[in-house]
């Protein structure tokens, strides 16, 4: 059995989409999916400068984007198993309910499209921030947050969990950290996973309303709690509801642990996921594609695991 994962933000460089743009056809659906979201995903993902793509109006699209290319050209060499996991990091997935059959691509990149637009003029009302807690106590970690109340966006697993909320707390947080851990702000535009979000959960539930799903084909994990979810309607849901929600990524490397994984795929861009499965599923065979020269090896990875 193997699991394809699709990573979140924080994971995108500049040009990160010239190597998968030089076949026509791909260059002519991104094209295509730049009408669709009202920016010109080609330029930015090939010319555009760090400082432009990480604008989260323009970084979760282009994430998706680049995740949706890959699968499509690794489904070009091997055929997903029926047993094969699909799970995504925060705007990742999107980019895993497309590839599990729930949305269509150009659905998914729509969704991500409001998504980050939404979340970005949400982050404009006040000003929080994120921050990484690594190591420490987990008890001793959450109360801490608790105290400065910061929630923990993201529990990721590992010894790391992502507080997030208020700048001012934030900064606190960094200057005293929970006893036995380290602390590193990160550079994101606001308090993602959070009630800070709310007005961008709104906005998406509305786009939502109108966005038909399908259940899905393979075996789709939601990062609100590592489970299974067998409804496309419930996926939907899910999706709109982790803008304001904690990622439990931990619950999705619980899962598979427990459902025995044979090896973890790491869609483009990054291998931050893959670091994480490295460290809480000791022993797991792991790839991460960053270049479309390493879809070979994933193709031998997934007829050798995918069993």
């Amino acid at each position: 059995m193997i699991a394809l994962l699709a990573p979140g933000q924080g994971a995108q460089t500049p040009g990160m989409l010239a190597p998968w743009l030089e076949d026509p056809a791909a260059e002519k659906t991104v094209a295509g999916w730049s009408e669709a979201v009202g920016l010109d995903l080609v330029r930015l993902g090939t010319t555009a400068g760090a400082e432009e793509i990480t604008d989260t109006a323009v970084t979760q699209p282009l994430i998706v984007t680049l995740g949706l290319l890959a699968a499509r050209r690794l489904r070009e060499r091997v055929e997903l198993p029926a047993g094969t996991i699909v799970a995504g990091h925060s705007i990742g997935e999107i980019t895993a309910s497309a590839i599990a059959g729930v949305l269509t691509d150009d659905a998914a990149v729509a969704l991500a499209g409001v998504r980050g637009r939404e979340m970005a003029a949400a982050c404009a009302v006040a000003p929080t921030s994120m921050a990484a807690v690594l190591g420490g106590d987990q008890d001793t970690v959450l109360a801490r947050l608790a105290e400065l109340g910061l929630d923990p966006a993201n529990r990721n697993g590992a010894g790391q969990i992502v507080a997030a909320g208020a700048q001012e707390a934030i900064t606190e947080l960094v200057a005293a950290p929970p006893e036995g851990a380290r602390v590193k702000e990160i550079p994101v535009a606001g308090a993602f996973h959070t009630a800070h979000m709310e007005p961008a959960r709104e906005a998406l539930a509305t786009h939502a309303s109108s966005v038909e799903v399908s259940d899905p084909t393979l075996t789709l994990l939601s990062n609100a709690d590592g489970e299974v979810v067998t409804s496309g309607t419930e996926t939907l849901r899910r999706l709109v509801a982790q803008v304001t929600r904690p990622v439990r990524w931990d619950s999705c490397m619980e899962t598979l642990a427990a459902r025995s994984v044979g090896a973890t795929l790491e869609l483009p861009p990054g291998a931050t996921l893959t670091g994480l499965v490295k460290r809480a599923v000791k022993g797991t065979p792991t790839l991460a594609v960053k270049t479309p020269e390493q879809l070979d090896a994933a193709a031998e990875l997934i007829a050798e695991h995918g069993k």
